[in-house]
């Protein structure tokens, strides 16, 4: 599914999931969740007394976004009558934001979360309101657009606790490549790792004011990145975000702990980024850059590694724009059925807080924006100005004035559009991920892990791996010497929560016995 970030941890990347996050794409979803056909349709709603609806979300505020909202609120105005005060959090931000928000009982009623950001903590912590009851009286059109697969696996403790945001089964992972640096060079299309590499090599050699490789932090650190193209053994991390220590592999529905025996492959990517650090094809400021995209939209880097399939048209006019550089998207994705692993679980979430005081407003706002009129203008801006529809399932960029952002809060797989500029290519993959047959069930495709009894176990692990993490897993310190200072200081903690995540997946599975 959609990760930004990852894909846990203080947001990146996406991003970054994001981000994580995929442009424009749109999943064919065949079956209506019984939910939603026992729900009233879309009722008419009566006139109601003005709110403003204060919704926290991640990224930059877009050129036109006060006209769009303008224009979303004019056609509230003669029945849900609602105003939108949204709040844009930098990614790097998104985590400490929203906890500090949350903690403080802030009025706020929507807010961005994700398992790669703190969705689970902040489940366990009661910071958000159960929407089963809510999305069954005012929310049918949010229930209808989403299948039953995407529901059921998407809940905690049997309840919906937020809303799952995404499009796809499946995270598309990307590296953008200076394609004008690749031809000017005269180097065949990059087909492999191995082939990335070579091309970095060849960039620090002749072209020595840019950098080979820029990457994300977090989730999307570089070695973090390589497990989603791992075909041997599926890497993967736990529901409690990426820390570089807890993962999940082999399909097998254990727990692994690095800090007890760590896994080659993971050791292999620690060590082979921080060679890429110390030979200086990895940009040399990588943890100090807030953000990454920035740096290699204006050419500071030949390669960086992001969320979803194809090259986003804001990213490509940047890179023109500043460098007079064309990129491309090159994937180690494998389009072979099967041969990926699938927990159908979304990684972007919209969740209502326990505290709003507009409970049943806030979901009819939400329960509009999944209407396709009304989906179009807040995915895709002004129609005419901004973008225009290209039969029913595609649009085109007519400006850059409204960035592409319903990963954060509205995406959904029925109403979703391609972007016609990512190409057949693209799009093919694209839809491919859309079917949720094409995938190998996670054996924890519906788990869900509860952290309240760890949760300051949780919380110890995530300062920690804002500690250590980046560093070790972006190359830029000596792995051994700062594993092993992760290890003194994390390794209860995460002890703790391996055993409680391992005897909550081991009842999960006993009951598919």
């Amino acid at each position: 599914m959609k990760k930004w970030f990852s894909l846990g941890m203080t947001a990146v990347t996406v991003m970054a999931v994001l981000a994580g996050c995929s442009n424009g794409e749109k999943a064919a979803e065949s079956t209506t969740s019984p939910a939603a056909t026992s729900a009233q349709q879309s009722p008419a709603v009566k006139k109601n007394d003005p709110v403003t609806l204060k919704i926290m979300i991640p990224g930059d505020r877009p050129k036109d976004f006060d006209t769009v909202i303008a224009e979303a609120e004019k056609r509230m105005s003669g029945t849900l009558n609602v105003k939108l005060n949204v709040v844009f959090v930098p990614f790097s931000d998104i985590a400490q934001k929203t906890q500090v928000t949350l903690a403080s009982g802030e009025d706020v009623d929507l807010v961005f979360d994700a398992p790669w950001v703190h969705l689970s903590q902040m489940v366990a912590g009661n910071y958000y309101e159960p929407l089963d009851d809510l999305l069954k009286q005012y929310g049918p059109d949010i229930l209808k657009t989403r299948s039953d697969q995407l529901w059921n696996s998407n809940k905690y403790n049997g309840k919906i606790m937020a809303i799952p945001l995404t499009n796809s089964y499946y995270q598309g992972r990307i590296f953008y490549v200076r394609k004008d640096l690749r031809d000017k060079y005269g180097i065949a299309p990059i087909k492999t790792y191995d082939d990335l590499i070579n091309f970095a090599k060849v960039i620090k050699e002749k072209e020595t004011n840019i950098a080979p490789i820029i990457s994300n932090k977090g989730p999307m650190d570089w070695a973090n990145f390589r497990k989603v193209f791992d075909y041997d053994s599926h890497i993967d991390d736990t529901q409690i975000g990426t820390n570089g220590v807890l993962f999940l592999k082999n399909n097998d529905g254990k727990v692994y702990n690095m800090f007890d025996q760590m896994d080659p492959t993971v050791w292999n990517w620690i060590t082979d980024v921080r060679k890429l650090y110390t030979d200086k094809l990895m940009y040399q400021d990588v943890l100090s850059v807030k953000d990454a995209k920035a740096e290699y939209k204006a050419g500071k880097a030949a390669i960086i590694n992001t969320n979803d399939f194809g090259v986003n048209a804001d990213d490509a006019a940047a890179v023109k724009k500043s460098v007079n550089g064309e990129i491309e998207a090159v994937t180690l994705f494998k389009q072979e059925k099967g041969a990926n692993v699938s927990t159908y679980q979304a990684w972007n979430f919209l969740a209502l807080t326990h505290v709003s005081k507009n409970k049943e407003r806030a979901i009819q706002f939400l329960n509009w924006t999944q209407q396709k009129d009304n989906y179009d203008l807040l995915a895709y801006g002004i129609k005419g100005k901004n973008w225009e529809p290209v039969g029913d399932d595609q649009y085109k960029k007519l400006d850059n004035d409204y960035a592409w952002f319903p990963y954060a809060w509205l995406w959904n797989p029925i109403l979703d559009r391609y972007d016609q500029s990512l190409g057949a290519e693209t799009i093919a993959l694209n839809k491919y991920t859309a079917v949720g047959e094409n995938f190998t069930p996670s054996k924890l495709a519906g788990f869900t892990f509860d952290s309240a009894s760890v949760a300051n176990e949780v919380a110890q692990l995530n300062t920690l791996r804002d500690k250590y993490m980046d560093p070790i897993f972006n190359g830029v310190v000596d792995p051994q010497t700062y594993w092993d200072k992760y290890k003194s200081e994390a390794s209860s903690a995460v002890k703790k929560i391996q055993t409680e995540m391992q005897k909550q997946i081991d009842a999960f599975l006993a009951t598919k016995k």
